[in-house]
This record gives C-alpha cells, structure tokens and sequence, in this order.
C-alpha cells in the first residue's frame, strides 16, 4: 500500500478518480478483507485523537506556591522556626498552606467538570469488508475501508467520496459553514481548500441528508480534525495578564522591603554597638524585628485574598453558565481588548430561518429565529407559498417531552417552520419524487392532495426554475408570466441575495392521472428567503462589549456575502477581508490589514485565525477568542484566553479557558464585567493591605531613623497583620463592582497592578497615617527612657494604626465608586476586627502581647486623631476628583 497521508501526495486524493484511491489506499469495493484490516490496525494504531487533558494535580498544588511575595514569607517561616519563634511561623505556615489548598482545589474541581462534559458514546460505523456489511466502533477503522453514508451519520474518519445520491453534509464543526455542502463524486482539480473539496468526507461532521459511500483516506491524527488538534496541542499558554502583573508586582515589592529591612536591621545594630554594646542576644532580636518588618511589610493575605476573589468570580461565572478552567483566567477576560469570535453557532444560532415569503403582489416578513416554530407573518401573504416548502420536503420537525427535535437538511427544516409559524398544514400521499441535485438545483414531488387533485410541487434555485414556469398566481389567480414580472422576480432575487438571504423559489402545476414528474410548465408561487441570523441578545452583548472599548472582530468559514450581512446586523463595523486574500498576503501586509481595522474576515481556515491571534497579540492586545467548532481549535489555544461554546467539539473545550454551558453570547459578557471586577476587588485588597503595611514600615523606619524607641513591638505588628489584613482584605472579595465598570477602556497590557493615580493614593494614606502615629508616639513620651511612658505610648500607636486601617476600607472603596452600605459583609469585617482588638486590650491578654489597657481620655485622643486622618484623606480624595 502506498503512502496515503494527503497532505504528502503528489496529488490529493479529491484530485484523482476513484478507482486511482482504491488503488492508493489498497482497497476495492468489496472492502478490506479480515487479514488485511487486522494487519494494518496494528501498524496504523486505532482511529482516534491523542488529546492531553494536562491535568497532573501535583503541578496544580505547586503552580499555588510561585510567587517571590510567598518565597520571602517562606524565609520569614524557616528563619522564625530557627530562632525558636514556632508560633509566628506557624501561623504564617498554615496561612500558606491553606490558600494552595483553595487554589488547587478550585481548579481541579474545574478540570474535573469538564471532564464530566466529555462522556460520550462511540460513534459507529457501517463498513463494507470482504463484500458483508459490518457495524464496527468507529475506532477500529483503517485506511481502505469502504464506509457507508446515511442521514444523520457522524463521519468517523477522512475519505473520499465513491458514491453519492442527494448526499449533503453538515461541516460547520470543521468549516464554519452553516449550509450544509453537497457532495459528489466527481474529480476535483486545482490547489481547493478544505471547505470546497466536494468530493471529501471529514472527520467529526456529519451526513445531513442523502446518503452514499466513501473510502477511508486517513484516521485518527491523520485526519484534518487530527491535524488541527496537533496544532493546538503545539500552541504554549502565556501567563495572563494577572499573572504577570502579581509576578512583577511581588518582585519589586519584595526589594523595596528587603532594603528597608536590612537598613533597619543595621541602624538598630550600629546604634546598640555605639551605645551600650552588642550582645549575641541583642543580634538575635533585632534580626527578629527586621524579619518582623518583613512579614508587616508583605501583605501576607494577598495570596489568600487573590485566590478567595477569583474562587468567587468563578462560583458567580458558574451560576452564570461558564465554567473556569484555570483560576487566574477569571480576570483575564476583564483585561481583553480585543474579542475574536466565530460566526456559526456564536454569533448565529446554527438554525437556518426563513426571513421573508414573497410573492407578485405580495410580501410578508416572519419573525422568530431558529428551529422552534414560534413567530408570525407581519402581513397576509398566499398560504400556497408556504404549503409548497411543506411538501416539497424531506426534514422533519417533532415535538418531545424535552423541546423541538428536527431532522434532515437544515434549509427544509427552515421551511417546515415557516410553515407552522403561517399556521399551513395539509397530509398528503407522496406518489413520486425527483430529488434535489447539485447539478439540476431543484427538487420535485408528485402528491395527491386531501381533494384528490395530483399536483407537482417543485423548489429549487431562482434562475433553475423560473425558465420551467410559464404562468404565475397572484393572489389566488393564475394568470400568463410576464417579461416585466420575470425581471421583477429576479431584481427581487438579487436584493436578497445582497443581504446575504439564501432564497429558494417554488412553483407547482396541477396534473391528471400521471404518475411522472415533468418539471415544464409550471405556475410560479413566489420565494422564501432564509439565513442562519443573530442570536436574540449578541447586538446588545456586542454593543455593551464596543461600550467597554473591546474590539471584536468577526472570522468565520462562511462566504464574504454573509459575513458582511451578519456583521451589519449585528454591529460589526470595518473592513473585510478573505481567506485567499489573507494566503497572498506576507506578515506584514496582513498586520497592516488588521491595524487599519479589518474586524470582518470570510472564508478562513484555522491556520488564517492563528495567525490573526497571534499578529494581534504582537499588536500588543490581549485576546479573547471565542469559537465552537473543530477549526476554532488551534486559535483557542493561542488566544489569551479562549471561550469554547458548550454545544462546541471536545478539542474546543481542550483548547479552552472557558467553557460557556450554553450557547449564549450574553454570558462572555458577563464574564468579561465579572473579570473586570474581580481585578477591582483584587486592586482594593492589594491597597488596603499595602497602605496599612506602608504606614506600619514608616513607623518603624522613622523611629529608628530618629534613634527613638520601637513604636511597635514583633508581635504587635503581627498582630495588627492578623487582625487588618484578613477579614477586611477578605471581604472585598464580595464587593459590589463600580457603576462605570463597562465603560472604561481596557486595561494596557504593561500596565502596573496598580496604576499611578492608586499608588499615589497608598503612598498618601500610608504617609498621613505614619505622621499621627509618629505624633501620638512622641506625645505620650514613647521616644523618652521612662518605660511606663513607652507602654502607653506604645499601646496607643498599636489601637490608632488598628482604628485608621479600619477607616482606609472605606476610604479605598469611595475611590472604586462603589456606594457606602453595598456590602454587608465589610462592616462584619470592620466590626470583627475591632472586637477582636477589645479582646485584646481588656482580657488579661494584653499582658502576653506587654500593652496597657486605655483609659477613656486616651480613647477619645484615638478617636480625634482617626477623624482628623479621615478628613485629611477625603480631603486629598476630593481635591483629586475635582481636578
């Protein structure tokens, strides 16, 4: 048996007759024989997709730990155990360990559920070997099979066309092409793409209608869906913009601290040597108080509060139909500027239906959409027009217990509910039919009617039956067909052609006794004009995504016609560019293209939308991609982040980060709004807890820097840690989103997790904050040699740092715009902080932690000292808002 792998012959296998195949593949129209099919499964391996689910738990738990933030609180962990403090690196141990836990566990859970996706049953096959037909598990097919075709089929493996009768096939999974393409066995010449190889059978598409035989040219990763998968499973992921931006964020957070550490760390030793001397017991301590300021200084909760906000963006994604496969892909779908979407099956329902019935005289246009005969006619129109599509028809469409089932060609399937939405419905004895046929473009039937009249009833192509007709009905009057109407018929035609409509014209002709069709003479009845239109929510999902400065862009496998008609349908502005421009263009021409703003690309195959991808990402945008099919595989994979519809192929979900549960183009939206407040609730968390452990720095920084005494001990800035870092930090997990979360731009891709303007705010906060510590400090002789003084002062720094990061949570939120009283859950968090620290000073604990408890005098020194720090930061945050 020769080489069989098409992309290697000479000549491809549409290109050659038949029999030239059989003799390629070493077989014959009887099929394989028992040895010969035996003998080359063993060489060529069972027809199946090598797919790797990448799920390897033990690379989930570690990929928790990569952050240079959770490295320095390992540090902080191991040097604490060797200088004996067991209980603080404990706490910072477990604290760890726990939000590993959350993450890994999340993202099992959600690799585990698409798994759940994936049960399917094996697709059969009937084959012909040794001249016996055999129904086989489809992975047991080899190259040289004879396989056969029938409505409603899966194909199992690659193969060219021996025999065809009516045969149609549905390859949109592979395509994009909503029209079913009619197949022959004809030879083909010339370089065609995979979408134009009529005599080709593909893998995982399916028979439509009719039915035939073809001969197995390539299985398993042979195949052009094997071919595909390959190149998804060869595409690298990236890390995604949260990612990146917590990695450099931790990295230049983590040298700030570990200078201000060791500066401290060396004034305490320099001013101890010059004073009294130093001890190994003094070196010992004031390494602890550096490592100390180390812990305040990392916001030890970021880790845990980065990982609880996504895990709740993923249970409120959930509950809005998409499944997260990765956790740190929540926010990424809020960082996207540019959404690069499918067209069948995303966009448009995947259903053909009629939009309008015309006639001469008359017109009418049908609302609803899809399969499910819902709708009416918007004007009265000649009942004829839709009984002609009901019996010239071979789909079918049956009411179950679950919805709407149909069966057969899409395009008859449209018309049975146009049918039904006219209200038409008459029971008929078939007595004879010519089928339709690619060649011919017609299809007639001969019935008797419940009047026993014999009538032909034909639909086909406007320009293969209006030279048949010689008469027309208008009204209910048939009268000679004119020249003047003939030319209207066609202008009529040609306007719906030019949006796009898939027209299909019908005539009919009343007959005596005969029992033959004679497609002559007929009395033309008028046309019906169809299109696999726009889901009912994707021109206001896709105007809310334009709203929120998110370029989408349009690539589908269908022809230049119908993806301009359904991009100005639905809001998809720009140029327009094919699949055979895009092949005589070189990297940059096509870089060009997309930078003056081609959003709409027809007629692509899935090497077209990768390399779209991957040039709009090195345009600097971050890509969303989002697709159903086969061919939407390799782009899934080297988008940014990929979207895979739940109606979608498994190497769309393989390729995916999302997986939408339903078809429905409203719920990327809601992902893209619930992405983009997650990274809000993040960036209020990473503020809160780096203005509070700014101010925490500074205090000590500066005391030191003075040569005055600790205004905070090891343990009460750890403490302070435990008590305003968890729960607050915590509860902005929950936080309601900002009023204009969908009307800003996108985020940069290098922009800082924290963006100027908020950085300036920490260092404001952090900076008033520090200054009346510092002064209560000196004030209540903190920075003296009487030690009575030193506790109060001391105890009075520790209450006021506790009480003014209590006030930072509401001064952070108004920043977000978010309203005062939207979130209960932040008071809870405010109200268990401050009674945990009343806990402390007013239980005997207080002298564990070597503090004082307060009198009220000093109380209400605390609490003047917060108002003035809060009207000096509303102060600063309404000079900001004003200018």
């Amino acid at each position: 048996m020769e080489n069989t792998d098409n992309t290697e012959l000479k000549n491809p296998f549409y290109s050659l007759e038949v029999d030239e195949v059989l003799e390629l593949c070493g077989s014959r129209n009887k099929g394989l024989g028992s040895w010969e099919w035996k003998n080359r499964l063993k060489k060529q391996g069972t027809n199946e997709l090598i797919i790797e689910s990448g799920v390897k738990p033990w690379l989930i738990f570690l990929r928790q730990f990569k952050s240079f933030i959770i490295y320095i609180l390992f540090f902080a962990v191991i040097f604490s155990m060797i200088i004996g403090e067991y209980i603080d690196s404990s706490i910072i141990l477990i604290i760890l360990i726990i939000n590993a836990c959350i993450g890994f566990f999340q993202e099992l859970s959600a690799h585990r559920s698409l798994e759940a996706l994936k049960k399917l049953g094996s697709v059969m096959a009937t084959v012909i070997r040794g001249g016996e037909r055999h129904r086989i598990d489809a992975k047991e097919l080899v190259v040289g099979d004879i396989v056969l075709l029938q409505a409603g089929d899966k194909i199992p493996a690659d193969g060219r066309i021996m025999e065809s009768t009516r045969l149609k096939m549905d390859e949109s999974i592979l395509t994009g092409e909503s029209i079913p393409a009619g197949k022959t066995n004809e030879v083909l010449s010339g370089k065609i793409q995979v979408a134009d190889q009529r005599n080709m059978a593909f893998s995982s598409t399916s028979v439509a209608a009719g039915h035939g035989r073809m001969v197995v040219t390539a299985t398993g990763m042979q195949t052009q869906i094997g071919k595909i998968t390959q190149m998804v499973t060869g595409s690298e992921e990236e890390m995604t913009p949260l990612q990146r931006r917590l990695s450099r964020f931790g990295r230049r957070l983590g040298l700030v601290i570990i200078a201000i550490c060791v500066v401290v760390f060396i004034l305490l030793v320099f001013k101890a040597y010059f004073a009294n001397g130093l001890s190994d017991k003094l070196f010992v301590s004031f390494l602890f108080i550096a490592i100390s300021l180390a812990v305040a200084a990392v916001p030890t909760a970021l880790p845990a509060v980065v990982t609880i906000a996504l895990s709740i963006g993923v249970k409120r994604l959930l509950a809005k139909k998409a499944l997260v496969r990765q956790l740190s892909s929540v926010e990424t779908l809020g960082s996207c500027d540019v959404i690069c979407t499918d067209k069948t099956g995303t966009l448009t329902r995947n259903q053909m239906t009629v939009r309008n019935g015309w006639t001469v005289g008359s017109s009418t246009k049908i609302s609803g959409i899809g399969y499910e005969p819902k709708g009416e006619l918007s004007d009265p129109i000649s009942p004829l027009l839709f009984l002609a599509g009901l019996i010239c028809n071979n789909g079918g469409l049956k009411i179950k217990s679950d919805g709407w089932h149909h069966y057969g060609d899409p395009t008859e399937v449209a018309l049975l509910v146009s049918a039904a939405k006219a209200g038409v419905a008459e029971k008929v004895v078939r007595l004879d039919e010519l089928p339709f046929s690619s060649e011919r473009k017609l299809m007639s039937v001969l019935v008797e009617r419940q009047d026993g009249t014999r009538t032909i009833f034909t639909k086909g192509a406007v320009d293969q039956l209006l030279p048949l007709c010689d008469s027309v009905f208008i009204g209910d009057k048939k009268q000679p067909l004119t020249e003047e109407q003939k030319d209207l018929i066609n202008e009529k035609n040609e306007q719906y052609g030019s949006r796009a409509l898939r027209v299909l014209a019908f005539g009919c002709r009343q007959v005596d006794d005969d029992t033959r069709i004679e497609e002559s003479n007929l009395v033309f009845i008028g046309l019906q004009a169809m299109i696999d239109p726009p889901r009912e929510d994707v021109i206001e999902s896709l105007a809310r995504t334009q709203e929120a400065g998110i370029r989408v862009i349009m690539m589908t496998g269908d022809y230049r016609s119908t993806a301009m008609a359904i991009g100005k349908e639905v809001g998809i502005t720009g140029g327009v560019c094919s699949g055979e421009e895009i092949d005589r263009m070189d990297e940059v021409e096509l870089d060009s293209t997309l930078a003056d703003g081609a959003n709409l690309f027809a007629r692509v195959t899935p090497g077209h939308k990768q390399r779209i991808v991957t040039l709009l990402q090195n345009q600097g945008y971050t890509v969303a991609m989002t697709g159903d099919g086969v061919n939407d595989g390799p782009a899934l994979k080297q988008a940014n982040i990929g979207i895979a519809v739940g109606s979608g192929t498994e190497v769309a979900k393989e390729a995916s980060d999302f997986v939408l549960l339903d078809d429905s183009f409203s719920h990327i939206v809601n992902a893209i709004e619930e992405g983009r407040g997650i990274y809000d609730n993040i960036q209020k968390s990473i503020m809160l807890l780096l203005s509070g452990n700014l101010g925490e720095v500074l205090i000590i920084f500066l005391a030191v820097l003075f040569g005055w005494n600790l205004p905070l001990t090891a343990i009460l800035l750890l403490w302070i840690n435990m008590v305003t870092d968890g729960a607050p930090a915590l509860a902005f997990s929950l936080d309601p989103y900002g009023r204009d979360i969908m009307r800003r731009q996108p985020k940069r891709k290098d922009e800082n997790i924290l963006p100027g303007p908020k950085l300036a705010l920490i260092g404001v906060l952090g900076t008033v904050g520090t200054f009346f510590a510092l002064a209560i400090f000196s004030y209540f002789g903190g920075s003296g040699e009487d030690k009575g003084n030193l506790l109060v002062a001391q105890t009075m720094v520790f209450n006021f740092v506790i009480l003014y990061e209590m006030v930072l949570v509401f001064v952070i939120r108004r920043s977000f715009q978010v309203d005062l009283t939207a979130n209960k859950w932040i008071w809870a968090a405010v109200i268990f902080s401050v009674s945990l620290q009343l806990l402390l000073m007013y239980t005997p604990l207080h002298s564990v932690f070597k503090i004082v408890a307060l009198s009220w005098p000093h109380i209400g020194v605390l609490l003047v000292a917060t108002v003035l720090f809060w009207m000096t930061t509303r102060l600063y945050q309404y000079i900001i808002e004003r200018g």
